[in-house]
């Protein structure tokens, strides 16, 4: 089961990178990946769906850092987990671990643009992760210390959680919210996207503590409305966004979600204290 919460933005109009969102529990994107279509990566929007269950790992939190990410090899970490995330991989299927590597480095490419402000229509966009020490995790978690580790000052640790925090308009292929009304839009609305948790460490809290410390970054920006989208039938995602302080706004139009060909979403909002006069 893997934790997972919203989609990010795609690449851009042109290019579909891997973009993956907000929810809580096991979810899996399974992203249209057939015999001659073209692969396409939904944008910033909660889709959870079950897998087979697995025993959850205990934690011991008082080694958990939970922090924006700018070092390449973090990037590159958060990128893995959000690829082994977000699709169910048939480890036997021929070329398996080189779709893997080519989507990883499609969503690696993207975050490092979208942290760069190379990506229209994006203000500011922060990559949150939550790391334990390699150390401090078991081996029944050998396969993801191997996929998503990296070494910070000589210390070698494991991304177990992570998300996007946008401050923009709109994501692309979602529907936008309503707050702040005028020209404060372009500085007081963020969404976040692209929030999983390590499927073997689920119900440790970790989707709570990353969106937790999305807010506080997103107070520092001056933003004052937050969103996020999930999946109607996302019941363990809402149920999150909701401890988080998270109300309903808005209902994706039906028609919108099958053109899109993917759950219904609704769009979820929470309103900041504004600690940072831009």
């Amino acid at each position: 089961m893997a934790l997972l919460f919203s989609l990010p933005p795609p690449s851009s109009p042109s290019s579909s990178s891997p973009s993956f969102s907000s929810h809580y529990f096991s979810i899996s994107l399974s992203s249209g990946h057939q015999s001659g279509r073209r692969i396409r990566f939904l944008p910033v929007a909660a889709t959870t769906t079950t897998h087979n269950r697995q025993h959850s790992i205990p934690l011991d939190k008082s080694w958990l850092a939970v922090a924006e990410a700018s070092e390449e090899d973090q990037l590159w970490a958060a990128a893995c987990l959000r690829v082994r995330s977000f699709y169910d991989f048939q480890d036997s299927s021929y070329g398996i671990h080189d779709h893997k590597r080519y989507l990883t480095e499609r969503e690696f490419v993207a975050l490092k643009e979208r942290i760069a402000g190379k990506r229209k229509g994006f203000k500011r966009v922060s990559c949150i992760n939550a790391t334990l020490p390699l150390s401090q995790l078991s081996s029944s978690a050998n396969d993801l210390c191997a996929a998503c580790k990296f070494t910070s000052n000589g210390e070698d640790r494991v991304v177990v959680g992570t998300l996007d925090l946008n401050q923009c308009l709109w994501l692309p292929e979602e529907i936008a919210g309503t707050k702040p009304e005028g020209i404060e839009a372009g500085f007081g609305r963020a969404y976040l996207s692209n929030v999983c948790v390590a499927r073997e460490l689920h119900r440790n809290g970790l989707g709570y503590d990353i969106v937790t410390k999305s807010k506080i970054v997103a107070e520092e920006w001056g933003i004052t409305d937050l969103y996020v989208h999930v999946a109607v039938g996302n019941e363990p995602a809402k149920n999150l966004y909701m401890k988080s302080g998270f109300i309903h706004e808005n209902n994706e139009p039906a028609w919108q979600a099958r053109f899109l060909d993917r759950p219904r979403r609704i769009l979820l909002w929470i309103g900041l204290p504004c600690t940072n006069e831009l």
